[in-house]
């Protein structure tokens, strides 16, 4: 279906548009928000199952794959859903912002990645849009770049997040070995026999680590909250919708095969725990809004990858409600914590207060997320947490008693951040406070009320959107439908006390948070510090080995150079038993080896001439009789070819030898020099034996006879060897060209400072 690859590939189109029509149209960025919705419905409107498939790597197995089923329809949804209504609260929040045209490019060129990544069914093109999510995300962490702050956090998430990109692309063609494709829908096809593959704990591990890394998950954690130095539109985008949650969706891609391995099992439950837990100290010792909301998100990510690990379909039911009601609820206080700072001039959860009278539909809109976020009765975050703690009960350990005080801990949260800052007395203020205009309020209000109005009527995405993700999650339908009551009287204690010691916490957050934050340990030993302290150690590491290895000897990098190279290959000949001679019909005549002779006067000439100028004509000579040997080898054209170069060489080298001012043609010791003759002996063997090597393999014409037969009809021309250049060998010719270009502009460069006074 042409729609469905029109998704990703239409929104990378209009990358550019967007730039050049808002730098020269600013007017129309709020219009942008038009190209979201629209998507949106036509991923509403797309049938499950809708395909496409183009080959795009034969030989590799690999294609431009993509496949819309219930997993892949609810991401697409959040991501174009949400997205219209950030682009259309960006336009206002940076109206007036010099680069507001790249802002919106960067951000249109994330959403086309996140949408291509989640719809991709070739596990190669999935890794080719995650990893351009991470470099979007850089550009916008990084948007303020004249901070360094933002130049900081920007760095440290496209390290961790590329980093383990790399770890899943070993896992990703890990499983593409062991299921004999990259194709998703063939992985998902062969269902649980990939988990007794001998590489499954590999795969497991590695994919486990790259979805990690990009869903924060403990102890890759940290990176998250330093993200939230980048505007508030990308907080609220990337960093609680969407991007963040790209990690899950993989697993969750991935759940059916592996589901039932200890593994994989045990990986993403004590992953998730530890997020769970970690995130929410965390945010409890907050008082910046925007942090505190990312430390929650980090154990709403945590809850994620838990509940994917319970092999459970009341547990993948829980994982795609509370994926959703996550979105809603988060990107709505993210946005409203963008106004607060816009408006109020502060993040500060201890400073604000009072702004309900000034702000009333910020306040409404906030009083909706919050209500949502803290599982209050009518809201859809009611359903989702009921869910948790029905799955939670029935578990081992400690994970009900985790459940119980994380979820409290967000009870908290949403207090701080949806409640504080409007209750109270008025604060004072530098300048009149007031609500944005309905382009930043349109997203936070709607948001605020879908999570009413899904609670109020959860059968209008039960059977569309909930059961069709939950059953592309477990690999089988659940069988579970939202109406049914869940849970018991034990699920209704753990909701009514998780809202009872939330509220108990947040009357004292007050005075409990100093505390919290006092606690320094937690940043002198926590993940963050660790990485602190390991790119210290990296960049102390280069300069010394910098130090130790670039002494400025060219000599000495030269030496280095050819024993890595040759004295690698010499060893690998040796002990591959590589070393034979050609057969006797292809020894020189007395002719070629005269040239040779020749060849070799020259050489040895050249190392023993004392003047510069004689050492290069001795040079020459080997490569004119290089030339003259291809000519008696019946190879005409490669002859006039050295002929040319080593003309030009020659010109050329006198030409700049004349200019430089040696003081002494060589200044090495006796000892030197016998070191470099042996390297030289040493490396000529190595070479010569290669040499002899290849002679010594019989000669398959096939290749040169193909290319005989197919350069008329197949490339419409006579001249074979013209054919070989410009067409069979079309991106060799094109790389030459290209270093004969870079080559040139070099010396135009130099050329031009040469002529500029010191």
């Amino acid at each position: 279906m042409v729609a469905l690859i029109a998704i990703p590939l239409l929104t990378l189109a209009c990358v550019p548009l967007v730039a050049w029509a808002v730098r020269r149209r600013p007017w129309t960025a709020p219009w942008l928000a038009v190209l979201p919705a629209a998507l949106f419905l036509l991923v509403l409107t797309l049938p499950d199952g809708a395909a496409f498939r183009l080959a795009w790597i034969p030989s590799l197995g690999v294609e431009l794959s993509f496949r819309l089923d219930g997993l892949s329809r609810l991401f697409a949804l959040l991501i174009t859903g949400i997205g219209a209504g950030v682009f259309l609260y960006a336009a206002s929040y940076l109206s007036g912002h010099a680069l507001l045209h790249r802002f919106l490019a960067t951000l249109t060129l994330f959403m086309a990645a996140m949408l291509g990544a989640v719809l991709a069914d070739d596990l190669v093109l999935l890794f080719v849009f995650w990893e351009l999510t991470s470099l979007a995300s850089f550009l916008l962490i990084g948007f303020d770049a004249h901070r360094s702050e933002a130049r900081s956090a920007a760095q440290q998430g496209l390290m961790v997040t590329v980093a383990g990109g790399l770890a899943m692309l070993a896992g990703v063609l890990l499983l593409g070995r062991a299921a004999g494709s990259f194709s998703i829908s063939e992985i998902l096809a062969q269902g649980g026999g990939l988990a007794d593959h001998p590489l499954a704990p590999w795969i497991v591990v590695l994919i486990a680590a790259g979805c990690f890394a990009k869903s924060a998950q403990w102890p890759l954690h940290f990176w998250l909250p330093n993200a939230m130095a980048a505007p508030t539109p990308v907080s609220a985008y990337l960093h609680s919708a969407t991007m963040v949650k790209l990690g899950v969706y993989l697993l969750a891609r991935l759940n059916p095969p592996f589901q039932d391995m200890a593994l994989w099992q045990g990986l993403l439950v004590g992953a998730g725990a530890a997020t769970m837990l970690a995130g929410a100290v965390l945010a409890l010792r907050e008082r910046d809004l925007k942090r505190k909301l990312a430390w929650s998100t980090v154990v709403a990510l945590g809850t994620l990858v838990t509940l994917i690990g319970i092999e459970d379909p009341l547990a993948a039911t829980a994982a795609v409600v509370f994926l959703l009601v996550h979105a809603l609820y988060k990107a709505s206080l993210f946005l409203i914590a963008g106004i607060v700072d816009k408006k109020a001039g502060t993040r500060d959860a201890m400073q604000l207060r009072g702004l309900r009278r000034l702000m009333p539909l910020t306040t409404a809109a906030a009083l909706l997320a919050g209500l949502s976020m803290a599982g209050a009765p009518g809201f859809i975050g009611s359903l989702a947490k009921d869910l948790l703690f029905t799955v939670h009960v029935g578990l081992p350990g400690l994970l009900p008693s985790v459940a119980l005080v994380v979820n409290a801990a967000m009870v908290v949260v949403a207090g701080v951040v949806a409640t504080r800052p409007f209750l109270g007395a008025p604060m004072e203020t530098e300048k009149a406070v007031q609500d944005p205009s309905m382009a930043m309020l349109a997203a936070p209000l709607v948001l605020g009320a879908l999570g009413l109005l899904l609670g109020m009527a959860p059968q209008l995405v039960d059977h569309t959107i909930i059961e069709p993700a939950a059953a592309a999650i477990l690999g089988r339908p659940t069988g579970i439908s939202l109406g049914e009551k869940q849970g018991g009287a034990l699920v209704l204690a753990m909701s009514l006390g998780a809202l009872a010691l939330g509220a108990l916490v947040f009357l004292g957050w007050q005075r409990l948070q100093p505390v919290l934050a006092g606690q320094r340990w937690l940043d002198a030993y926590g993940p963050d510090a660790g990485y602190g302290r390991g790119m210290r150690a990296l960049a102390a590491g280069a300069v010394a080995l910098t130090r130790r290895v670039q002494g400025g000897s060219l000599r000495r990098y030269l030496a280095a150079s050819l024993v890595l190279v040759f004295g690698g290959a010499g060893l690998l000949l040796a002990a591959r038993g590589g070393l034979a001679l050609p057969a006797p019909g292809l020894w020189a005549t007395p002719a070629q080896l005269a040239l040779a002779a020749v060849i070799a006067a020259g050489a040895l000439a050249a190392c023993r001439i004392r003047a510069l100028f004689g050492q290069v004509m001795a040079a020459g000579l080997v490569g004119f009789g290089v030339g003259i040997l291809f000519l008696t080898l019946g190879a005409a054209d490669l002859a006039f070819t050295q002929f040319t170069v080593e003309i030009l060489a020659i010109v050329l080298l006198v030409a700049v030898l004349a200019r430089l001012p040696f003081h002494a043609l060589d200044a090495r010791r006796p000892g030197e020099r016998r070191r470099d003759a042996a390297l030289a002996l040493g490396v000529g063997a190595v070479g010569t034996a290669i040499l002899l090597a290849v002679l010594s393999v019989p000669f398959e014409p096939a290749i040169q006879d193909w290319m005989g037969q197919a350069a008329v009809p197949e490339a419409k021309g006579r001249n074979v060897v013209n054919v070989v250049i410009v067409d069979f060998r079309a991106l060799d010719t094109l790389g030459e060209i290209a270093v004969l270009l870079i080559a040139a502009l070099s010396a135009a460069v130099l050329l031009r400072r040469a002529g500029k006074p010191a």
